[in-house]
């Protein structure tokens, strides 16, 4: 069996868990390992996916990303050509901000691997928050990333698909 150690200091806790390959499950010593390792993996891609969170909600992410999209927004149209530009401005997002995220990661997991935890998302995409799972496929998938930046467009120009609440005027009792 072979086990990528990582360590990680999240909300101040210290906290050791192993990310798990099984290589030989043939011996049933071998499946048990796995699946103390499995689960501390699955504690370990949980306390990854807090930090990320955190990363998200803090305002120096909010600013790069908000910076970034009110730059590049009109850019963007929904015809389903795409034009060259978007492929510099996506190479750029990426450098940004996957990167300010993979830092931010680096600073509280040490030995934390981008790619590796890239590997895991994929196995457990159906686990992650909405809204995590897809500002992080927008890193990844060009056609997420466009489809961030239209949602953006249309909502910065009034035609997005929010919704309105108004109020009801008071009931009058009789």
């Amino acid at each position: 069996m072979a086990c990528k150690q990582w360590s990680t200091s999240h909300s101040g806790d210290h906290q050791g868990f192993a990310l798990c390959d099984v290589m030989n499950k043939d011996n049933l010593d071998e499946e048990i390992i796995a699946v103390s390792c499995s689960s501390e993996a699955d504690s370990a891609f949980d306390a990854v996916i807090g930090c990320i969170e955190d990363i998200f909600m803090e305002d120096q992410f909010q600013q790069l990303r908000g910076d970034f999209m009110e730059k590049y927004y009109l850019e963007f149209d929904g015809l389903d050509e795409n034009k060259l530009s978007y492929t510099s401005i996506f190479n750029e997002y990426v450098g940004l901000l996957e990167k300010h995220l993979e830092q931010k990661l680096m600073e509280r997991i040490p030995n934390f691997n981008m790619n590796t935890f890239t590997e895991l998302l994929m196995q457990h995409k159906d686990e992650v928050q909405g809204d995590i799972f897809d500002t992080l496929l927008t890193f990844t998938d060009f056609l997420a990333f466009k489809e961030m930046f239209l949602d953006y467009k249309a909502d910065r120009e009034g035609g997005g698909q929010g919704l309105v609440v108004t109020a009801l005027p008071a009931a009058s009792s009789h």
